[in-house]
């Protein structure tokens, strides 16, 4: 029987954590009373995650393991969770426990009132820096000032979508993927549910300072042209500067003794301008490394391996013949 409900439960070395992870999910939803499946990928770990996972998944029927071949991403690991899910509506929720699994219910009953899209709006984060909270609220506002559609603020990856948006986003074949992006992008009736965001049950956060920066300008370059609208603002400030600049120089020179000689103010200034070159090159580069990563057309991921689905459903998920059944 097709569950009603799949949730879609990302992992990455969550040894520690995803045999809790898993009682408190099928705590939660066989307590709702209605048929659902939980999905579990495991993007490339290095503990016994998958082992413990293949091990829930042999004696649990409800319970699903796609196995990559390595590790492809956060974001990617969501997209194949999309791609194998057969709910009526698909729940996204990572494995650390920072989002209370019992926000779920209230996602589903608000997608019963007729919402297509229920997302998790974080009134606290607890057991987060100071310093991930002020660049987590940089970014939202960043993003919000720089994009034509509104992301909202303060939300993650926990959210409810409706079968009709999750087979829209199964279409969008883009490589680098920021999905709470794309989900507001698609449209559709949303709505919100509240909650206080709690400290990870175990282990460490999967997102250090370099991930959260490549998630940024994943969200960035997504959605957004502006930066290089700015970069060709910046290159008319400066040219007119430089312009003014030089009529200042000139008439001092023909009508003045003010001006003294030295080099010390043109190293400066080309110190400035070529500092300022180079932070531009590199934002287009940004752009056209996008550019070539997807017209190279490669697949988003590799499954190694999958249990708990059955066939037809692999090949009816990513659509190619028995050899190529593992690979999207």
């Amino acid at each position: 029987m097709q569950a009603k409900y799949s949730i879609i439960v990302p992992m990455y070395n969550e040894e520690e954590v995803i045999g809790h992870t898993y009682t408190k999910l099928k705590e939660v939803m066989d307590g709702y009373g209605e048929s659902y499946e939980l999905i579990f990928i495991n993007d490339g770990s290095r503990d016994r995650t998958v082992e413990i996972v293949d091990g829930i998944c042999r004696n649990d029927r409800n319970v699903r393991l796609i196995n990559f071949s390595r590790n492809f991403g956060h974001q990617i690991a969501i997209t194949a969770g999309m791609d194998y899910a057969h709910g009526e509506a698909v729940i996204i929720i990572d494995a650390d426990l920072q989002d209370p699994p019992e926000v779920m219910l209230q996602m589903i009953e608000k997608w019963k009132e007729g919402y297509e899209v229920v997302y998790g709006k974080r009134l606290k984060r607890k057991g987060e820096t100071a310093f991930k909270k002020l660049t987590a609220m940089m970014f939202y506002r960043t993003m919000r000032s720089m994009t034509n559609f509104d992301i909202p603020m303060d939300t993650g990856d926990f959210r409810l979508i409706d079968r009709k948006v999750c087979d829209v986003l199964r279409g969008l074949k883009e490589k680098n993927r920021f999905v709470r992006g794309l989900v507001s992008w698609v449209g559709f009736k949303q709505t919100m549910v509240e909650y206080v965001r709690e400290e990870r049950f175990a282990g460490e956060t999967k997102y250090p300072l370099k991930k959260m920066i490549s998630f940024a300008l994943d969200g960035i370059t997504s959605f957004s042209y502006k930066p290089l609208k700015i970069a060709t603002y910046i290159g008319f400030a400066l040219s007119i500067s430089s312009f003014v600049y030089l009529m200042v120089v000139l008439v001092e020179k023909l009508f003045t003794n003010a001006t003294q000689p030295g080099w010390t103010s043109i190293v400066a200034t080309n110190l400035l301008f070529n500092g300022i070159i180079l932070i531009l090159l590199g934002l287009i580069g940004e752009y056209i490394g996008r550019i070539y990563d997807e017209s190279k057309n490669r697949p988003l991921y590799i499954v190694r391996e999958t249990q708990g689905f059955e066939r037809e459903d692999r090949k009816q998920d990513i659509g190619v013949e028995r050899e190529r059944e593992y690979v999207r």
